[in-house]
């Protein structure tokens, strides 16, 4: 998809979209974790970035935020980088579940498989694919360094996110060991579910979101700082892995009201990826039911409908 926008005509629409959203009421913030219960929840913001690098930003796009299950797009790129989209889909998989991120059932109905990346059996999963095997410090240096390279910046853990994590992770360590019993984690259980509660730990803003979401969408060359982060051959995996579970079992709705395929992170992110066209990412912590923001997922769709933008047209 080619379309080119301006930055004044986006600069304008994203100022639009943001006065129209900004008092939307509902949701409430990721409660079951004590970090983000506490975060608040007044705090929005909106950020732009073109294959260009011009960027657009509004509102809170300086506030540090947990990443959550945004880190599954991170971890996504950088193992279909390393082992190849075929290995990856025999190891994981790329279907949608129709279910919750967390969900047991789901690896039940798929006959012991983690489905995909995406949700949190496939996300587990993929951190333990991560080279180097048997190395928990190599591990996580190769996921900063694969983080830093998407964000444009590099970032840090949120200690205090990442202790709330870890003292809650109940349902993951039930699914950490239920994919071991299918031979479906290949390094250490317990390194592979630490690993993944790290990264969704990490600290992030909208502006380095969107600078992720851009370089997706500009075939793996980030436009900000011009470096080649992934082959663009990955770009149409890594959007179709988006576009089938970003936002879980409301992905369907999401992509028929919004047309642009995106990912949701309970810690109130939300990035979009519209190939050859921008990166988009949005914060705002109240949640709705699914897990996705509420006030993120209205301010990306308006900017969509002013643009008259539709990955689908």
């Amino acid at each position: 998809m080619r379309k080119t926008i301006t930055t004044t005509r986006l600069q304008k629409v994203v100022n639009e979209a943001y006065e129209e959203c900004k008092d939307i009421q509902g949701g409430v913030n990721a409660h079951y974790i004590p970090y983000l219960a506490n975060v608040d929840s007044n705090l929005f913001g909106v950020s732009v970035i073109l294959p260009d690098g011009s960027s657009v930003n509004i509102g809170d796009t300086d506030y540090i935020f947990g990443v959550e299950s945004i880190s599954k797009v991170f971890t996504a790129i950088l193992i279909l980088k390393e082992l190849g989209p075929q290995k990856v889909l025999q190891a994981i998989g790329a279907d949608a579940t129709g279910l919750p991120f967390n969900s047991i059932f789901a690896i039940l109905l798929e006959k012991d498989h983690p489905s995909t990346p995406l949700v949190n059996a496939g996300a587990i999963s993929a951190c333990s694919l991560v080279e180097p095997i048997g190395d928990s410090d190599g591990k996580w240096k190769t996921i900063m360094d694969n983080f830093e390279d998407l964000c444009g910046e590099r970032p840090a853990v949120i200690d205090e996110l990442y202790k709330s994590e870890s003292e809650t992770n109940f349902t993951n360590r039930a699914i950490a060991w239920l994919l071991k019993s299918y031979d479906r984690i290949y390094d250490d259980v317990l390194m592979s579910l630490d690993l993944y509660t790290r990264q969704c730990s990490i600290g992030v803003t909208s502006r380095m979101l969107a600078t992720c979401a851009a370089t997706i969408a500009n075939h793996g060359l980030n436009p900000v700082t011009g470096k080649q982060v992934f082959p663009g051959e990955l770009t149409p995996k890594i959007t179709s892995l988006i576009s089938t579970v970003g936002f879980y079992q409301t992905t369907g709705d999401w992509l028929y009201s919004s047309g642009i395929p995106a990912k949701s992170g309970v810690g109130g992110g939300v990035l979009g990826v519209l190939p050859g066209v921008m990166g988009i990412a949005a914060f705002s912590p109240p949640l709705d039911t699914a897990g996705n923001s509420v006030k993120a997922q209205a301010v990306v769709k308006t900017i969509m409908q002013k643009l008259d933008l539709n990955l689908f047209n």
